[in-house]
């Protein structure tokens, strides 16, 4: 999938395609940020290989963080130019979606000034009340971006029911003061990965002012570690 969305900065960044949306469920990976420790690999490689957990470095920023099945990861290949070359409002935007998407179900979140993600707190699922009324920050939805030339690579992972188990293995966004959690654990259910992916390409197409059609099954003969829900275009 990384060669993929390389492929596609490149068709985005010389004009080729216009700006488009991976949606994918990976099969259990660790992913190293720029800005990842080793130390917070907890056990060290041969533990994930044991756990059955692959290990890939990438160039987007930020820390570690785990991909399984049940959670929805996105990967927009977009051009901020010429009017959205804001590095912090493509952030807030991207956990804008994800919001969106739990909000849709039943569940609410926000930030934390802190930490770059989206948060719920335990306490009150149905409603994020804030972050200094926060009782039990929880976060549920990682990002993690590469922005060259002001086209954007890499993108967000929000948990809808993957196994959080598997988060044993890490230190997540290398925060150890805080939990992980997902959608089912929070709420009891989540939606399916691909209808979550449907909202969440409305969603997006919203909060940039942009039209998308429907998401479309992909073309791209998936990998042996991924899963590939589907590529759509925004206009």
């Amino acid at each position: 999938m990384h060669a993929l969305q390389e492929r596609l900065f490149e068709a985005r960044r010389e004009g080729t395609i216009g700006d488009t949306v991976l949606f994918v469920e990976h099969e259990p990976v660790v992913t190293f940020g720029r800005g990842a420790k080793e130390e917070h690999l907890l056990g060290g490689e041969a533990a994930l290989a044991r756990a059955g957990i692959d290990l890939f470095r990438t160039g987007r920023g930020g820390d570690v963080t785990l991909h399984a099945p049940g959670q929805l990861v996105a990967y927009p290949i977009l051009d901020l130019s010429p009017d959205r070359r804001d590095v912090r409002r493509y952030v807030k935007d991207l956990a804008e979606t994800m919001r969106r998407v739990l909000l849709a179900h039943g569940a609410g979140a926000g930030l934390v000034d802190k930490y770059v993600g989206l948060w719920v707190d335990a306490e009150s699922p149905e409603a994020w009340p804030g972050e200094s009324l926060s009782r039990a920050p929880l976060k549920i939805g990682a990002i993690g971006v590469k922005i060259s030339r002001w086209i954007t690579m890499h993108g967000f992972a929000l948990n809808l029911a993957n196994d959080l188990g598997l988060y044993q293995h890490i230190v997540p966004c290398g925060i150890s003061e805080h939990g992980v959690t997902s959608l089912a654990a929070l709420t009891g259910k989540a939606p399916a990965v691909r209808e979550a992916a449907e909202l969440a390409l409305s969603a997006l197409g919203d909060i940039l002012g942009a039209t998308s059609g429907r998401l479309s099954d992909s073309a791209f003969e998936p990998l042996p570690d991924e899963r590939a829900l589907g590529v759509e275009s925004l206009g």
